[in-house]
């Protein structure tokens, strides 16, 4: 679709593979992830979305005693008045792609397992709806994404056997699939998220605006049809 809103019919209809690597405690990969959402509904690019883990603070504690507003505070070493306000423009900015967050409710939590869960649910078919779960159970609805048996519920909420994924997350048996998105991430010196990776080839870094993504989306979809010819 350009930008009258004309859509391409003479691109290749094979999906465009992108990889993304987000933190489910990250707000911007929330926000970012809607407004790709928006650029794949106005390029009218199939897409193929695989998430890859990444962790921004991989030494928090499973049970932080203290806000996500505290965190930030002593993560960044800014005042508490600072951290409020960078987390009150953020609600606002989620807001205008639909989204509630609450940052009173979040339960700042370590990750890993949750990541853990998303490679799972890959396994199965699932992890896009694993992955939207995940981000509105910690952004919106102040669930714990660091707990067996939380992350085993969210996984029961979206179709996921109960009994798989608890196994899954004891046996720890994605760890490695994990730490190899991690170490994927370094190769690609990916230094923050989200980050897209379109079709091994293309990389968009943060939450871009959703024109930003229906360009680049339909840049590889001609490209590809071009070399199809």
């Amino acid at each position: 679709m350009d930008g009258g809103g004309r859509r391409f019919p003479h691109l290749v209809t094979d999906p465009v593979k992108v990889d993304v690597w987000s933190d489910v405690a990250c707000p911007w990969c929330y926000i970012g992830k809607r407004r790709f959402e928006a650029g794949v509904a106005a390029s009218g690019v199939p897409v193929e979305v695989e998430y890859h883990s990444f962790e921004l603070s991989p030494d928090t504690p499973v049970d932080f005693e203290g806000s996500a507003v505290e965190f930030l505070s002593g993560h960044k070493g800014i005042p508490l008045e600072k951290a409020r306000a960078m987390t009150d423009q953020v609600t606002a900015i989620a807001a205008e792609v639909g989204l509630g967050y609450r940052y009173d409710d979040i339960r700042h939590t370590k990750t890993l397992l949750a990541h853990e869960l998303l490679h799972h649910a890959k396994a199965q078919g699932r992890q896009l709806e694993t992955a939207e779960a995940l981000f509105r159970a910690y952004f919106v609805d102040g669930g714990h994404i660091g707990h067996v048996d939380d992350l085993v519920a969210l996984a029961e909420s979206v179709g996921l056997d109960g009994d798989a994924a608890r196994a899954a997350l004891t046996d720890h048996r994605y760890a490695g699939d994990v730490q190899a998105d991690l170490a994927q991430a370094v190769a690609h010196g990916i230094q923050g998220v989200p980050f897209f990776v379109i079709e091994g080839r293309y990389g968009v870094s943060g939450a871009q605006p959703s024109e930003v993504f229906a360009g680049a989306l339909t840049q590889v979809a001609t490209e590809q049809s071009a070399g199809a010819r």
